[in-house]
């Protein structure tokens, strides 16, 4: 799957709700899965668990960049793509 039907796929099965709960409380479970990868990580849990929420961190992500008009893959092409990582150090 590429990442612009995976955010699609968020779009058509969570969009309506999300926009409703809007940015402010959509980044809160945003983070909310971001400590549960962190906590996940940290108890170097088995791989099945880190995917689990390796996926949810992506998928609110990707809801974020819903609410927030951003197409994920473009803004990776545009920043990553192409000649190398500009700004690296």
């Amino acid at each position: 799957m590429q990442i612009s039907e995976f955010q699609r796929l968020i779009l058509e099965k969570y969009g309506n709700r999300d926009r409703q709960r809007g940015t402010s409380a959509t980044f809160m479970w945003f983070v909310e899965e971001v400590g549960e990868l962190a906590t996940v990580l940290a108890e170097d849990g088995d791989i099945g668990q880190k995917e689990g929420e390796f996926a949810d961190v992506f998928a609110w992500l990707c809801t974020l960049a819903n609410i927030s008009g951003v197409d994920i893959a473009k803004a990776c092409q545009d920043k990553y793509g192409g000649k190398g990582i500009a700004g690296y150090k």
